[in-house]
């Protein structure tokens, strides 16, 4: 019955779609994300489970700025957050025909799929507003870039010695503001793609939503989805096949299983590298707290076996 399947939530890494030293054409892009879909495809050939798909965005993201800026004399370029909505679509889009097809040629083509446009609400005075951050878009000389500082109001930091770059806020996502149109869909049997790149950033203004030129942490973004569509696992596929501690030192150990009490003591003791496997850590943390069974961690290659326990590192309550 499908009721009985448990709902996860998949937290896909930037290696899902796009790989170190390739341009990102459509694709390369294509070809990645179809290796993706076959773990993806695999989990509801099981008959075990339901998914909502999340991911990253900063390659395309990035593009679509550098497209913008090669273009603004003839094209009107668009906000970072409308970037982040046509990312959205651009991902969903590989994600949905990918999968899809890999479906019907299992016999499994009647399951919906569908991307939805995600909006996650933010604080207006969270502190990161006051903090920006985290570098978007091309690098600049400094006279250029100091020069968008006047013209545009755009806070520029000079990046490791490698030019100037825009700066961002990255405030905490507060909710998922499409969630419940995603739980609908999920109920109607459908495979959704949600909360690309951590959503759309916005805050409430006079009664209604106004976009705002930020990156929510995808991490972060994906727990908060998983928690608002009551998923029952939160799954994070990055890099590396589990959590590991002494990273990179001859110390180093995997990490089958955590409690959350082991998580943040191993997180005050620094063992997780903030930027990469922190907030992944953090946002396991999270889930479990706010009700979720467990979270998992692992590489995109060991994921079906990561969810039925066989890899990877889990966390769970106790």
């Amino acid at each position: 019955m499908e009721g009985e399947k448990q709902l996860v939530v998949v937290a896909l890494g930037g290696n899902a779609i796009l790989r170190p030293g390739q341009r990102g054409t459509f694709e390369e892009q294509m070809a990645n994300v179809h290796v993706t879909c076959e773990q993806l495809a695999r989990m509801v050939e099981s008959g075990k489970y339901k998914i909502v798909v999340t991911h990253g965005n900063g390659p395309q993201v990035g593009n679509i700025l550098l497209q913008n800026e090669a273009g603004k004399d003839v094209a009107a370029p668009m906000p970072l957050f409308v970037c982040g909505a046509e990312s959205q679509g651009l991902i969903g889009l590989m994600i949905q025909q990918n999968l899809g097809n890999l479906l019907a040629a299992r016999g499994r083509g009647d399951i919906p799929i569908a991307t939805v446009v995600t909006q996650v609400v933010v604080d207006q005075d969270d502190p990161a507003f006051a903090n920006p951050t985290k570098p978007v878009g091309p690098f600049y000389s400094e006279e250029d870039a100091k020069g968008l500082e006047a013209e545009k109001g755009y806070d520029v930091r000079e990046d490791a010695g490698r030019g100037w770059r825009r700066v961002v806020p990255s405030p905490d996502p507060i909710e998922i503001f499409e969630k419940d149109a995603i739980r609908q869909l999920v109920d109607a049997r459908s495979i959704v793609v949600a909360s690309g790149g951590g959503g759309i950033p916005v805050v409430r203004e006079d009664g209604g939503l106004k976009g705002v030129d930020a990156v929510i942490d995808k991490d972060l973004a994906g727990e908060r989805l998983a928690a608002d569509v009551g998923a029952s696992i939160f799954m994070i596929l990055t890099d590396v096949d589990s959590v590991r501690l002494h990273y990179k030192t001859p110390e180093e150990r995997a990490l089958s299983k955590m409690t959350i009490d082991e998580a943040k003591r191993y997180h005050v003791e620094g063992h997780f590298a903030k930027g990469s496997m922190e907030p992944k850590v953090r946002a396991a943390i999270r889930f479990i707290e706010a009700g979720g069974k467990r979270a998992v961690i692992t590489s995109l290659d060991k994921a079906f076996d990561a969810l039925e326990g066989n890899a990877g590192t889990t966390i769970t309550k106790g």
